[in-house]
């Protein structure tokens, strides 16, 4: 029973550090498509601009190193973030799975993806807020103004000085109504769409197979959540104003006036970024973390 339990511990923490090492692969590649993203999502209406006006004006300005502005909070985030979803994800669907029905319903794995995807993002939030606002400080440089912060350490000291330790959890609650959406369709969407590929012998449990799933997973995810993360980006870049009011009340109230001065189709905004994002991620963290998985022993996602 112990050396079971001891097995079953060994098994999880090297979940936990394959999961780690694949995100943190998948983000630095990724993190270009990210920042742009970002930076689209915080242009208003008044300015349009295209994700390749965006790009271009970053590499003018900035450099290369421009692309990367706050890829360190990102990184760091992901110590958390991914491994608490991924083996959340794993463990929740282990505990539902009884011993007469061998696989679950897509309705219950978008459920315990979406949990999982909570549970994680309020641990990582305050890494995600600083993110977003490095980000952020990146287009105030192209745009010829200071730059709030100096660094990452610099931004979270400036942070808890400015807004508490609670500030360091700002929108969160928009973050987490993003984090549900876009697990219920990644985790669940990957899950049930590798053992569909498997299944009905399209591919057997290889890169082929990893790499179609990660493709569905990809765009389900990036429609379904890309209004909830407009969202969580304003919230989270939004700073006290001298009167000590905000831009936006709440995410609610976020999610009205974007659509009531923008359009609806403001909520969509860094959509192909994004899903150009999200594509390559989950190409790069399920075929790393599979790949890596199978060279430990450990059994497939």
């Amino acid at each position: 029973m112990a050396q079971e339990q001891a097995q079953a511990r060994s098994r999880a923490t090297n979940k936990i550090a394959l999961a780690s090492l694949s995100a943190m692969v998948a983000e630095t590649t990724t993190f270009p498509i990210d920042i742009t993203k970002t930076r689209l999502q915080l242009h208003a209406a008044a300015h349009p601009v295209s994700a390749f006006q965006v790009a271009t004006d970053i590499l003018r300005k900035q450099g290369v190193t421009g692309l990367y502005k706050g890829l360190s909070p990102a990184l760091l985030r992901h110590l958390f973030y991914t491994p608490i979803r991924t083996v959340g994800y794993e463990q929740l669907r282990h505990a539902f799975i009884s011993h007469d029905n061998h696989s679950l319903s897509l309705p219950s794995k978008a459920l315990i993806g979406g949990i999982s995807g909570v549970i994680a993002q309020v641990v990582a939030s305050p890494a995600d807020l600083v993110k977003v606002r490095m980000q952020a400080d990146g287009r105030m440089v192209s745009q010829g103004l200071e730059p709030r912060y100096a660094g990452s350490l610099d931004a979270l000291t400036k942070i808890i000085n400015a807004e508490g330790y609670k500030g360091l959890w700002r929108g969160v609650f928009p973050n987490i109504q993003r984090a549900f959406l876009v697990n219920m369709g990644e985790l669940a969407c990957y899950d049930h769409a590798k053992h569909f590929v498997i299944h009905n012998q399209i591919a057997s449990d290889n890169i082929y197979a990893h790499t179609l799933a990660s493709m569905m997973s990809g765009l389900t995810a990036t429609t379904i959540s890309c209004p909830a993360d407009v969202v969580k980006t304003r919230m989270m870049n939004q700073v006290v104003n001298e009167d000590g009011s905000y831009k936006y009340r709440n995410s609610y109230d976020c999610l009205i006036k974007t659509v009531r001065f923008e359009g609806l189709r403001a909520l969509w905004k860094g959509f192909f970024p994004t899903w150009a994002r999200l594509g390559p991620w989950q190409f790069v963290f399920w075929v790393s973390y599979e790949k890596f998985r199978l060279i430990a022993g450990l059994p497939s996602f």
